[in-house]
């Protein structure tokens, strides 16, 4: 879907999310057409970290939304909790959320519509599949969808809020000291967060149209390892990435996380990053609680196992 766009007076800022709101859609939409080169000003293609300049004309290609995640009955799907307004599922390290674009098969969200074909009505959005919350690619563990669209609303809000427990594992490189509390805001960046220790480094990233955000990471030591460490990590906010980028600047980033630990990271049979969601607690509408958790999967299991145990 070709399109053609005017910036409005006024606009600051990234020229993606400028452009995303002129047009009226999605980032992730808009994200995409920069990311396969679709957008140019004057025949030329545009970053999506641009300035966006008042009365900029824009040419661009869309390609169309997607709608509800088809079913299909051939995926596995493990469910962990199952409740009225609500459903957790176990996601697969290397399984989409779900789709972006039309017809995209062989994500979580397909196959929750085979099994709770209502789920793939409850969310804002038609592509997500009443899905409340994301998860990387390569992380696996407890993945919420809501069953109708006011318990999406409720658990949305509830995932940003006080009263979650979002209880992960990670196997972090390094000796990890003791436990801890990490509080540097976040600032999207692309397709990764940069941390802002600073408010001189906030300020600057403000100005290029990143926006720092408060989050908070909570590590306890699990378990020692010769030159490892198995964390057990609370979200007490839920900025992208978070987890990931907060232990890399702690200078202890996720084993097998290429993108924050780079060389560094890489750990011989680990073919993903040692991230799992395993344990999600949250308020449900009506009263209670919903609880689930997920085992480590064998192949994180199996990487613990040939680990050298502490000098």
């Amino acid at each position: 879907m070709k399109r053609r766009v005017e910036l409005p007076e006024g606009v600051a800022g990234r020229l993606d999310r400028a452009l995303a709101d002129a047009l009226g859609v999605g980032r992730a939409a808009v994200k995409r057409a920069f990311a396969l080169g679709e957008v140019r000003v004057l025949g030329r293609k545009v970053r999506a970290s641009d300035p966006a300049r008042p009365g900029l004309s824009i040419d661009l290609e869309l390609e169309e939304p997607a709608g509800p995640p088809t079913p299909d009955t051939a995926l596995p799907l493990r469910v962990l909790f199952e409740g009225e307004r609500a459903v957790v599922v176990e996601k697969p390290s290397g399984m989409a959320v779900h789709p972006l674009v039309a017809g995209e098969r062989g994500t979580v969200a397909n196959a929750v519509a085979a099994r709770f074909p209502e789920c793939a009505r409850a969310s804002p959005s038609p592509r997500e599949g009443g899905a409340v919350q994301r998860l990387d690619k390569e992380t696996s563990g407890c993945l919420t969808f809501a069953r109708d669209r006011e318990a999406w609303e409720f658990l949305h809000a509830a995932l940003r809020g006080p009263d979650a427990e979002k209880g992960y594992l990670a196997l972090a490189v390094g000796r990890v000291a003791s436990d801890g509390i990490c509080s540097v805001p976040l600032a999207q960046r692309g397709g990764r967060v940069v941390p802002a220790p600073d408010p001189l480094l906030g300020e600057r990233l403000e100005a290029k149209g990143f926006r720092p955000r408060p989050a908070e990471t909570r590590y306890q030591v699990a378990r020692r390892f010769r030159d490892h460490t198995l964390l057990e990590v609370d979200l007490l906010t839920g900025v992208m990435h978070q987890i990931r980028a907060h232990l890399a600047h702690l200078g202890h980033p996720v084993a097998g996380d290429a993108l924050y630990g780079g060389a560094a990271a890489s750990l011989p049979g680990l073919d993903r990053h040692f991230l799992h969601a395993a344990r999600l607690s949250l308020p449900v509408p009506g009263g209670g609680r919903l609880l689930a958790s997920s085992p480590l999967p064998p192949e994180l299991q199996a990487v613990l196992v040939s680990l050298p145990p502490p000098d």
